[in-house]
Parts: structure tokens; C-alpha cells; sequence
């Protein structure tokens, strides 16, 4: 039976950034572009506003081996709708208009409202990066921070039970978390080794052979099924699975 690729292996970088937007209810839909090279992620497409772009940042920048977010390319609806404005009338000397009275509307709430979730969503996901970056034991796992609403999701790959553990705890602790999904968090034996080593043009993970390993147990450690040794080969151009060397630079293929 196929098994699944162990994360953060089994996907590029681009891809799980285009996982956290789907997984933000404001973004999901927008249809946004997601390219990365060398740990800047390019962001295009439409928003409703510009207000967005802190929630794109927050969201692609909780990936692990994001380091900068270019959003240069989002363009935002307002001003596409935005009708041209009419040249300025001539005021006139003696006819004095009364200035109308202005009030609410519920489209003027509804969009205070959404500025304050979009801020709200913003503040959550950078505090929880934050804390798990900022705690010796978890800064070097392979850890992504995805967000729904409120809601915290953690994927990635930690070193034993009592980091899963301390990244759900650290993640509830911050305010203004309602829930926090761990299920996407697995536990693996040298995770931080494992993740460390990346092509920083392409984003690659790359694993050095050491003494004594085989192609599939590479493919073992990296996605939980020794068979895949075969999609390593073919993506490292290895004609002779059997014939590795102590000290080559092998790509894991997304």
C-alpha cells in the first residue's frame, strides 16, 4: 500500500504555502498564485482590499523555510471597481447646498468587522510562530502554522511525544487562540536532521549519504515507505539504486 509522504517531504514549499491559504477562510477563494524560489514565496492575484496583505503574509510566512513574502503582484478590487472621478464643479457664488447629515450604514459595519478579523487572524498566527521559533527545544522543527478563524493548525515534524506535546501547549497559551489541531503534527526520530539541509536556489531538501545507507532507507526515513526509494532515483537521475557513495547529495523529491 502507497503511504503517504511524511511531511514537510512530501510537498514543496509553494505548495504547503497554497495549503495555508485554503486552509484561511478569507483567502480561500481568491484564487491566489503562490511561486517560491530560494525562501521568497510570490503571492499574485486579486484581493478585495489592501488590507489583506498583512493576512497573506501572516498565513504564507508561518511555513517553515519561508524567509520573506513578496506580494507586489496582489492587486486589490477596490480599485479596479473605483469609478474615474468627475472634474471638480465650479462653486457657484450664491446657491449654498446643506451638507447631508452622514450615518452608519451596515456595510460600513460589516467592513469594520471584517478589518477586525483580518487583524485578529494576522495577530494569532505571527504570536504562535513566534512562540514556537522562540522556544530552544522547537526552533529547529520543521514546524507549519496554519489558521482557520481562530483555530490554530500545526503540520510538521517533531523529534518525540513531549515536543508535540509543548508546540499544542505553546500554541493554546497565546491570546486569542480557540482551539488548537495537532493532528497534522507527526513524531519522528531525528526530524530537525532530517529537515535541515535544503538547496536554498530550489528549496530541495537534501540529505548528505552517510556509512551504511540504501536508497530505501532513505526512503524510510523520509516517507515512511522504503519503496519510494524509486521516485529518489528518478529524480536524482541514480540509474543504479544500489549504487550510492558515502558523502553524495541526494533530493527529496515534493
Amino acid at each position: 500500500m502507497y503511504a503517504a509522504p511524511m511531511w514537510p517531504f512530501g510537498k514543496s514549499t509553494a505548495d504547503r504555502v497554497k495549503d495555508a491559504i485554503n486552509e484561511q477562510a478569507r483567502l480561500k477563494d481568491l484564487g491566489l498564485q503562490v511561486q517560491e524560489r530560494g525562501g521568497t514565496v510570490t503571492v499574485t492575484g486579486m484581493v478585495p482590499n489592501e488590507r489583506y496583505l498583512g493576512l497573506i503574509n501572516a498565513v504564507a510566512g508561518g511555513i517553515n523555510g519561508v524567509k520573506s513574502v513578496d506580494t507586489s503582484g496582489v492587486t486589490f478590487e477596490e480599485q479596479a471597481a473605483a469609478p474615474a472621478q468627475p472634474a471638480p464643479a465650479v462653486p457657484s457664488a450664491t446657491v449654498q447646498e446643506a451638507t447631508p447629515e452622514l450615518h452608519p450604514t451596515t456595510g460600513n459595519m460589516n467592513a469594520r468587522a471584517e478589518d477586525t478579523e483580518i487583524e485578529d487572524s494576522s495577530r494569532v498566527a505571527k504570536a504562535v510562530l513566534k512562540a514556537l521559533r522562540g522556544n530552544g527545544e522547537l526552533a529547529d522543527d520543521p514546524i507549519d502554522v496554519l489558521q482557520s478563524g481562530r483555530s490554530v493548525i500545526l503540520r510538521g515534524v517533531v523529534d518525540n511525544d513531549h515536543e508535540k506535546r509543548l508546540a499544542e501547549q505553546l500554541a493554546r497559551d497565546v491570546q486569542g487562540v480557540a482551539s488548537v489541531d495537532v493532528s497534522g503534527l507527526k513524531v519522528a526520530a531525528g526530524a530537525k536532521e532530517l529537515a535541515r539541509e535544503k538547496d536554498t536556489g530550489t528549496g530541495d531538501t537534501v540529505y548528505t549519504v552517510k556509512a551504511g545507507d540504501t536508497l530505501s532507507g532513505i526512503a524510510q526515513k523520509y516517507y515512511g515507505d522504503a519503496m519510494e526509494y524509486k521516485k529518489i532515483a528518478h529524480y536524482n537521475n541514480i540509474s543504479n539504486p544500489d549504487l550510492i557513495q558515502v558523502g553524495q547529495k541526494i533530493r527529496i523529491p515534493g
